[in-house]
């Protein structure tokens, strides 16, 4: 099953991966040899720590490889979506109650950050704006009850 992520996520993840496998994997190995050189390993912290730290390298090594290979890459700019709301869109919208304007982008599990207003497409809201067009009223399950947004505007950036 592949995981949609969008391009800049993407490229987020392999930039990780290449600091990890190019900096601080090396500086983890470098960092063991020196605190074996150190004598006994039963009472090292040093050596405890930098394998601990090597144990987490090593697994988000693992864990970016494993999504990147199960990722389906979407570049918005390439969307072909006809004004509709989908998969790496940008929605501006309008809170019908309050008359406050947001924008969001729906993005992948991994990427949502609601301070860059990057929301997750599982996440309500984002569910709720799937297949909308731009003058779409939008009805999200909040936990203070349901609100409603208006779609003002569709992009594919």
């Amino acid at each position: 099953m592949s995981t949609p992520i969008t391009l800049n996520g993407a490229n987020l993840l392999k930039e990780e991966l290449q600091r990890l496998k190019t900096k601080d994997r090396p500086a983890v190995i470098n960092a063991i040899s020196e605190a074996r050189a150190q004598g006994d390993l039963s009472e090292n912290a040093e050596y405890d720590a930098a394998k601990e730290r090597q144990s987490f390298i090593e697994g988000r090594i693992a864990d970016i490889e494993g999504k990147l290979g199960s990722s389906q890459i979407i570049d918005p700019k390439t969307l072909e979506a006809d004004g509709r709301v989908v998969f790496a869109s940008t929605v501006d919208l309008e809170d019908l109650e309050s008359g406050e304007k947001v924008t969001y982008q729906i993005v992948g599990i991994d990427e949502a950050d609601l301070k860059e207003k990057k929301v997750s497409v599982t996440s309500p809201i984002a569910r709720a704006m799937i297949g909308k067009h731009e003058g779409d009223v939008v009805a999200v399950e909040a936990p203070a009850g349901v609100r409603e947004y208006e779609v003002l505007k569709v992009r594919y950036i």
